[in-house]
Order: structure tokens, then C-alpha cells, then sequence
């Protein structure tokens, strides 16, 4: 159990260090960084699922609907992508961070609006809690955090829809970035045919590293699903505060962003709402687990 602790810790510590690995690549376009994961993430999976012997029985396993469902969590996958690497190499990371510190309060809004689940009154509190920090930072900014709330139901809806997936999540990403790899090389080649291609053009540093960014996105997944399913879902859920965090902290103290009194008091709000999330749930899977015994 401690081993696999240990794993989802690491998952969710690279994913907290994104940042620095695309801050690297701050002189590519965010659409070809994005369309450079896909593709090159999608070669990665490919040869995983070759070497594990698991990729007859995904093919096995297409359907119409299969395919559907898989392009429809690519695309949305695709849009997150990009929208954190424009964040993160526009000076972005603490609006980014704050995307994923909302995330699961928006999971469970979106559960109760399309799975029809049903919320204690104590879990509308935080959701209410998080309202309040948006709509505070939008009126002391004169706009809405559309960086953070992009983030936060773009990946709010992908775990939507792998919650309706039939397929694990190593074949399950397989096939999502099967599903845009077209789409992400035709993006590349029209680049490279514009005279704006960066692959092969800009440096072996940047072509290194826009080809290992399928490694990069890959290798956390594996991590993750390697321990999540060996420890408690409680667990999980405190452990996916790595990545918000280290970003935050990174956006601070290392690329020196302003965190200013407005954004003092939205994300104290935020963080005071997801105690208060984290804490309900704990003390009502104890009550479960204390009924269970008697």
C-alpha cells in the first residue's frame, strides 16, 4: 500500500512540475506544442500497449460508439492541453493552479447535474464557497478567471466522460489520442508547410523535447494507474493536491508571479472550501464504515 501511495504521490508531483518542463518550450505556439503531445503521447501508448500485448484486444473492443465517446474525451483533452501550456508559457501558472484546486468540486457539480447524484447539504457548501472565490476574483478584476474555470470543467468533463468509458486508462488513452492524432500531424504539417514548423527547425534541444512530451504526458498516467486502484479513494483524493500545490508555489517563488490581496483572498476561500469538502467526506466514510462494523 505504501508502494503504491508512493506512486500516485509521483503522478501527481511530475504533473505539478509541467510547468517547468513546458516553460522550455515558451518559443513554439501552445497549438503545436498541444498537437506535439497528442501525437507523440499516442506513439508512446502505442508501443506500451504493443510491448504489454494488450493491443489485439483493443482493437478488438472498437466500436462506433467506442470511437465516439474516445474522440469526444481526445478533443476535450485537447482543449485542456492547450489551454494550460498558453497559461503556463503566458504567465499564467497561480490562474492554472487554481483551475485544479476547483476541479473537484466541479466533478461533483457536474455528477449531480448529469449522473442525477445527490449532494449531502454539507457538500453544497463548499461548491457554494467556491462560487463565492469566483465571483470575487471576476469583480475585483473586472473578468471572469476563464484561464481557471476553462481548466477546471474542461478536465470536469473528460472525467465525465471516462466515468461512461468502457476501457482501463492505459488503452482508454490510447485510443483518445488515436482518436486527434490525425488531426494533431495534418496540424503540424500544415505548420511546417507555412514555414512556421518548429520540429527539426528550431534546435535539437526543442525537437528533443517536443518528442519526448508524449514520454512526459504518458509516463504520470502510468504511475497513476499503477496505485490508484491499491489505494483508498480517500487517499487519492488528498493526494491530487500535489499538483495544484507544487504549481502554485512554482508560479510564486520560482517564475515570481503577482499573488496579490485579491488573489490572497479567492484562493483562501478555494483552499478553505476544499478542507471543508475533504473533511466531509472523511467524516461520512467513517459513519459508513462505523455502521458497517455494528
Amino acid at each position: 500500500m505504501k508502494k503504491s501511495a508512493f506512486l500516485v504521490a509521483a503522478a501527481y508531483a511530475l504533473w505539478g512540475l509541467f510547468p517547468i518542463y513546458f516553460k522550455m518550450l515558451n518559443s513554439v505556439s501552445p497549438f503545436q506544442i498541444m498537437s506535439h503531445r497528442m501525437a507523440w503521447c499516442f506513439v508512446f501508448m502505442l508501443i506500451i500497449m504493443v510491448l504489454r500485448g494488450e493491443l489485439p484486444a483493443l482493437i478488438k473492443t472498437i466500436t462506433w460508439r467506442t470511437a465516439l465517446i474516445y474522440l469526444c474525451a481526445g478533443g476535450i483533452l485537447s482543449l485542456n492541453w492547450l489551454t494550460y501550456v498558453w497559461a503556463v508559457n503566458s504567465g499564467y501558472i497561480l490562474e492554472a493552479s487554481l483551475g485544479y484546486f476547483i476541479n473537484p468540486l466541479v466533478i461533483v457539480l457536474l455528477g449531480v447535474v448529469f449522473l442525477k447524484e445527490k449532494l449531502r447539504f454539507t457538500q453544497w457548501i463548499p461548491i457554494g464557497m467556491a462560487t463565492l472565490a469566483v465571483g470575487y476574483i471576476t469583480v475585483q478584476y473586472g473578468n471572469l478567471p476563464w484561464i481557471a474555470l476553462v481548466l477546471a470543467f474542461s478536465f470536469g468533463i473528460y472525467s465525465l466522460i471516462k466515468k461512461i468509458a468502457p476501457l482501463d486508462a492505459l488503452p482508454g488513452l490510447t485510443m483518445e489520442t488515436a482518436m486527434v492524432f490525425l488531426p494533431a500531424v495534418g496540424l503540424l504539417l500544415f505548420e511546417n508547410f507555412r514555414g512556421q514548423g518548429t520540429f527539426l527547425h528550431a534546435g535539437a534541444s526543442i525537437s528533443l523535447l517536443l518528442a519526448a512530451s508524449g514520454i512526459v504526458s504518458g509516463v504520470p498516467l502510468m504511475l497513476f494507474s499503477a496505485g490508484a486502484q491499491k489505494i483508498p479513494l480517500t487517499l487519492v483524493g488528498m493526494l491530487q493536491y500535489i499538483s495544484p500545490t507544487i504549481q502554485f508555489f512554482l508560479g510564486v517563488f520560482l517564475y515570481g508571479e503577482a499573488f496579490d490581496h485579491t488573489r490572497v483572498v479567492g484562493f483562501s476561500i478555494i483552499w478553505l472550501a476544499l478542507l471543508i469538502y475533504s473533511l466531509e467526506g472523511w467524516v461520512e466514510r467513517r459513519k459508513a464504515l462505523s455502521a458497517e462494523l455494528a
